[in-house]
């Protein structure tokens, strides 16, 4: 007498689904190892380069600072602050700056791009005089900030705004021109209003090259704030940066570069996290941003 078993194909599909599930996990997990292997690799090999270059007197310390250097440099700024006060003080106020800058020269650009990303006539009109300010040094543009408003964080903040206005403008206006027009005619069809059209149609579509500026905008905030630091400033990274380079401590300037570098990938990683939440809707795409 013989029996005969039989396996629902049901069963059989989520099995194999499972088990693919499993395997994309383990390999997802194995890339990210294999990447943080790699990081800690190029920074030990560059770092443990630079210690031993140095040491061996291949590489002057003296211009080129040292990472031991470095690292002792910046315990000092964390313990005993600045010239100018405490080192946390300095740092929050070149994150206030950079901030405010980002949120206006963000804000503003969006608006502007989309704007003129919509309207020909306006971009036809307005275009060669953004182009002109574009153009314009912002080492210069601090400067003439800096004499109209005094050292204060007013000068540093539009200095910060105007590199991201910039950088956020024109990833919105391109990103406003290559909306479907397909999609804009239909919307226009089923009756919605300029305003709908602009707030369901133009800026989600858009949303994508808005968000990409914003990677690389903070920085460009952070750059605003601490070039205009070093023109004329009270406190701030900046001049920390620059009093450390007056008195020829390259240990000063690489330590204090290291916490912008921090504050920076933190507000990255923020941005990451904004962008996740604003383009769940879209289908999961790798980004060479998200890659880096």
């Amino acid at each position: 007498m013989s029996t005969t078993s039989t396996v629902s194909p049901a069963l059989v599909g989520d099995g194999a689904q499972v088990s693919a599930a499993a395997a994309a996990r383990r390999a997802g997990r194995r890339r990210i190892a294999l990447v943080w292997a790699g990081r800690i690799g190029l920074a030990a090999v560059v770092i443990g380069g630079w210690q031993a270059f140095t040491t061996w007197g291949i590489v002057d310390p003296f211009f080129f600072g040292q990472p031991s250097g470095i690292a002792q440099r910046l315990v000092d700024l964390l313990q005993k602050g600045t010239e100018f006060g405490s080192f946390y003080a300095n740092v929050w106020t070149t994150i206030q700056e950079a901030l405010a800058g980002f949120a206006l020269g963000a804000a503003t650009g969006v608006v502007f791009g989309v704007a003129l990303g919509q309207s020909r006539y306006l971009s036809d009109v307005l275009g060669p005089y953004i182009k002109m300010v574009n153009a314009i040094p912002r080492i210069v543009l601090g400067s003439i900030f800096i004499v109209a408003f005094g050292i204060g964080v007013l000068p540093k903040i539009l200095l910060a705004a105007v590199l991201v206005f910039f950088i956020v403008f024109f990833n919105a206006f391109q990103g406003v021109r290559e909306v479907d027009r397909n999609i804009l005619a239909n919307a226009k069809v089923l009756g919605a209003s300029q305003l709908q059209i602009i707030r369901h149609v133009i800026v989600p579509s858009a949303l994508t090259w808005i968000i990409a500026s914003l990677h690389s905008a903070f920085g460009f905030a952070i750059v605003g704030a601490l070039v205009g630091e070093v023109l004329g400033a009270q406190s701030g990274l900046g001049l920390v940066i620059k009093t450390a380079q007056n008195q020829f401590d390259p240990n000063g300037v690489f330590a204090t570069m290291l916490v912008i570098s921090v504050i920076v990938l933190g507000a990255e990683w923020l941005i990451g996290k904004l962008e996740h939440r604003l383009l769940s809707w879209r289908p999961p795409a790798p980004t060479e941003a998200n890659s880096l």
